[in-house]
């Protein structure tokens, strides 16, 4: 399967995603002459080779050079420029862009504009945009979309989010990091703050991020065939980049399935019983306990939960309610597996069901 997994270790911004993407394809001047001339000559972009330690990649510049667009500046309310969300739609439409291109683009600022309204407590149709609404904020999304187009990859996988850490200067003020509206759009995504003291992660490139990942998870089994790097603005001890890994993944054996674990010393019969019971109820593949010692010769038990790889959270989360342990590891597995199916035989004791499987010379 065609596989784009996107290393998000420096958290991710429109402009590393869209430099990364752009990496990846064959027709690069063809891509830059169609973003030049998208805006009306309100933006140049400039993709740019350089180094962030050691680490070669392109630093996609966007060149605002001015612009035709008339945002609903409101000086008496702020002295940033705003943009409502009704005239980025506007915008967006007038682009001479494929219409799922355009689908595509407005859905990922559907996903800020959600945000946005739920942290200010107001309505979508009320938000006036300040960073992410201006031209190359615009010009990123556009441009993310055009290229994925392009490359056409069957599944987009994402790593854990690194978010950055410390406060953030904006048109609202210096706010925590993440920022509340990047929080919100990464809620039921995984992401972790680290000891790094920058905003990483930005409102565009957390929305562009959930609208196009398939799942979150670490890299699977990938045979990669090129590898695109975008990198950051900011100077940063560790290097400020998102890579993309472009390639087929590999199936090993069979389908994939997670074993989700931990050990138990303080439950009750009961209670085990009935984790068991409320894991196979919601779909688990399989739900085994193990006897096991534990510190101090200890008797416990040893939980295997076996769920599909993209119910991952789901499972997590109901082994957290249901338990009493504080970690669960989790660890992929490949299987091999008959083909079944059910069918009814007429036998002497009435209808019965069978099932039949088969594979492997079996």
């Amino acid at each position: 399967m065609k596989t784009l997994y996107i290393e998000c270790k420096m958290g991710a911004a429109g402009d590393m995603l869209m430099a990364a993407l752009y990496e990846l394809i064959e027709e690069k001047e063809a891509f830059l002459e169609t973003m030049n001339h998208l805006f009306q000559e309100d933006i140049k972009i400039l993709p740019k080779r350089e180094d962030r330690c050691g680490i070669r990649g392109t630093h996609m510049h966007v060149e605002v050079c001015h612009t035709t667009e008339q945002p609903d500046v409101r000086p008496e309310e702020h002295p940033h420029p705003h943009y409502s969300y009704s005239s980025i739609l506007e915008k967006i439409d007038s682009l001479p862009i494929a219409e799922e291109v355009r689908i595509q683009a407005k859905q990922i600022y559907r996903i800020i504009g959600e945000a946005e309204a739920y942290v200010h407590h107001t309505t979508l149709e009320q938000i006036h945009f300040h960073e992410v609404g201006s031209v190359d904020a615009l010009c990123d999304v556009v441009g993310c979309c055009l290229l994925l187009d392009e490359l056409k990859p069957e599944q987009i996988l994402v790593s854990p989010i690194h978010v950055g850490n410390g406060t953030v200067c904006c048109a609202h003020g210096t706010l925590p990091v993440p920022a509340p509206a990047t929080a919100e759009i990464l809620t039921g995504v995984p992401y972790y703050t680290g000891n790094i003291h920058t905003e990483l992660c930005t409102p565009t490139g957390a929305a562009i991020l959930k609208y196009f990942a398939n799942s979150f998870e670490n890299m699977p089994a990938l045979m990669v065939e090129a590898i695109g790097t975008g990198l950051g603005t900011k100077e940063l001890p560790t290097a400020n980049c998102v890579r993309i890994f472009s390639g087929e993944t590999i199936e090993q054996n069979g389908d994939q399935i997670l074993d989700l674990s931990c050990n138990l010393d303080d439950m009750t019969g009961e209670a085990l019983g009935y984790a068991m019971e409320a894991l196979l109820n919601e779909g688990a593949l399989d739900v085994i306990y193990e006897d096991i010692h534990m510190k101090k010769n200890r008797p416990g038990v040893l939980l295997h939960c076996f769920c599909p790889v993209e119910e991952q959270d789901k499972f997590q989360r109901l082994i957290f309610a249901h338990t009493t342990t504080r970690g669960v590891r989790i660890q992929r597995l490949s299987r091999a597996k008959l083909d079944s199916h059910m069918d009814v035989i007429h036998t002497e004791f009435g209808m019965v069901r069978r099932k039949t499987s088969s594979g492997y010379g079996v």
